[in-house]
């Protein structure tokens, strides 16, 4: 009888951990297509990872990345998106009377970056401005923001781009006497009231 050949163990030792080699390729393989590109990248060849409710983390994942690259890419970390304030915003509500043909301003005073939310409504349309005038600038200047005639009412945030009194003028051109609602929220700290033949009307806010 013929032996065996003297390495014929080593051999066999060596087919099985090709085996076992192959098998956890094989087994990681199937991880990575079945769980992992569907979770991490929204990649779904075998149809496992929509069953397993995978492909929706992948998708999820992916507009993160891309929110966080764009955020990098801006600097919005670092840049100055707040900007504090040592005290509490205001609020104001507040009617104005508007004769007919009559036309008025109000602004309040803001510094560079504050921001000043308001809405305003009146009970007929009237020509509008939403205008300022900045700190040093010659008399009678002003920096038209938006200007619309014959409306009703108008919304919005201003961030003020300079320092100086930032408003509105509303001008009623009808033939009865109007109101005017304005509802404001900022870090303002005085206003101004302005009507022709009359004395300026500044109100403060503690």
């Amino acid at each position: 009888m013929t032996a065996p050949p003297a390495d014929q163990p080593t051999i066999e030792i060596r087919q099985r951990i090709a085996l076992v080699a192959g098998a956890a390729l094989l087994a990681a393989g199937l991880i990575l297509v079945m769980f992992v590109l569907p979770a991490e990248y929204a990649v779904d060849p075998l149809g496992t990872g929509a069953r397993l409710g995978l492909v929706q983390l992948g998708i999820t994942g992916q507009q993160v990345a891309a929110l966080n690259a764009a955020a990098s890419a801006a600097g919005t970390g670092k840049g100055a998106i707040i900007a504090a304030q040592e005290r509490p915003f205001k609020e104001e509500t507040v009617d104005f009377k508007l004769a007919a043909h009559e036309g008025m301003e109000y602004k309040y005073r803001l510094e560079k970056g504050e921001a000043l939310l308001y809405s305003w409504s009146a009970t007929a349309p009237v020509n509008y401005e939403l205008h300022a005038e900045p700190d040093g600038a010659p008399r009678g200047y002003a920096q038209s923001y938006e200007k619309r005639p014959g409306i009703n009412q108008a919304s919005g945030t201003l961030t003020a781009p300079f320092p100086g009194i930032h408003g509105w003028y509303w001008e009623n051109a009808g033939d009865r006497e109007i109101t005017v609602t304005l509802r404001t929220a900022g870090f303002y700290n005085i206003s101004h009231e302005f009507r022709n033949g009359a004395p300026v009307k500044n109100k403060m806010f503690p």
